[in-house]
């Protein structure tokens, strides 16, 4: 059984739409989303977009409101971003997606994001999902790390219902007696979405591992069970992030996961998406 996967398009900033289709998820190109998991200055952000762009991501990431464990952790710069994140993601001419942590940031995050990030933890939220399935703007929705892949699509249907069908699902890794990563990442999810499903998905093999050294060959592993793209933490200098600097890449490391991929996507008759 094979489902027909709909196609859900990002538009890129300061185009003409009518002649630029934007990043295409569901298709034969494979989507590489990259970039900081919290946005920490104008320098940073700016040298991250620029990084990643460089070395292959056609979609940029960067958390402004970030939900944390622990309250002493840092939380993110909050609206006080909001004034140079558009200036910087027009610059390097890459569409934005960033994760909308309360039904009350949406008004002001649509100014700026062409992506909104439904993270793991709020997966259940379903004010959330409903208030997002109001608008038109795609929507990136992770697994909660303890749900099952039903509880995960019926999720997206809470959106979808509302209105907006422009969905793609991300795996991130799932919560369970192994301890040797910080997550399990369930690459069989991925392929069951692709068979069952008419959703785009995307895998997170940064947070699926929590280890550097494995987010290679999970990206690449990845690919080869048909997801739809990936998405990596990238830092322009990973020991001095201020959130998950276990698991960031720096440049050389991501550039070297976009040349696997664009290897091993020929392969398989397919190519990375290109900006």
């Amino acid at each position: 059984m094979s489902a027909q996967t709909r196609t859900v398009t990002v538009n890129f900033p300061s185009r003409d739409q009518q002649k630029n289709q934007g990043v295409r998820f569901g298709g034969r190109e494979f989507v590489v989303i990259a970039g900081p998991c919290a946005i920490e200055s104008r320098e940073q952000f700016s040298a991250a977009a620029e990084g990643v762009k460089s070395a292959g991501a056609v979609l940029l990431r960067g958390g402004i409101h970030k939900m944390r464990t622990n309250p002493a952790s840092f939380q993110g710069l909050g609206n006080d971003a909001f004034s140079f994140i558009k200036d910087v993601k027009n610059a390097v001419g890459l569409p934005f997606v960033s994760e909308v942590t309360d039904p009350r940031q949406i008004s002001d995050l649509a100014s700026i994001v062409d992506m909104f990030q439904v993270g793991s933890r709020n997966m259940y939220n379903y004010a959330l999902l409903k208030e997002l399935g109001q608008t038109k703007i795609p929507v990136l929705l992770k697994r909660g790390f303890s749900a099952t892949v039903e509880e995960w699509l019926l999720a997206a249907d809470y959106i979808v219902k509302g209105g907006n069908d422009n969905v793609v699902l991300c795996e991130r890794g799932i919560r369970t007696f192994e301890t040797t990563t910080r997550n399990t990442l369930d690459l069989n999810s991925v392929a069951y979405v692709k068979a069952h499903s008419s959703f785009p998905v995307i895998v997170d093999p940064s947070h699926g591992t929590g280890r550097p050294e494995l987010i290679a060959p999970l990206a690449m592993a990845a690919a080869a069970v048909g997801a739809d793209g990936i998405m990596v933490e990238v830092h322009p200098d990973p020991s001095r992030s201020l959130s998950d600097a276990h698991q960031a890449l720096n440049f050389a490391q991501f550039a070297d996961i976009t040349r696997g991929l664009s290897s091993l996507l020929a392969a398989m008759g397919r190519e990375l998406a290109h900006a």
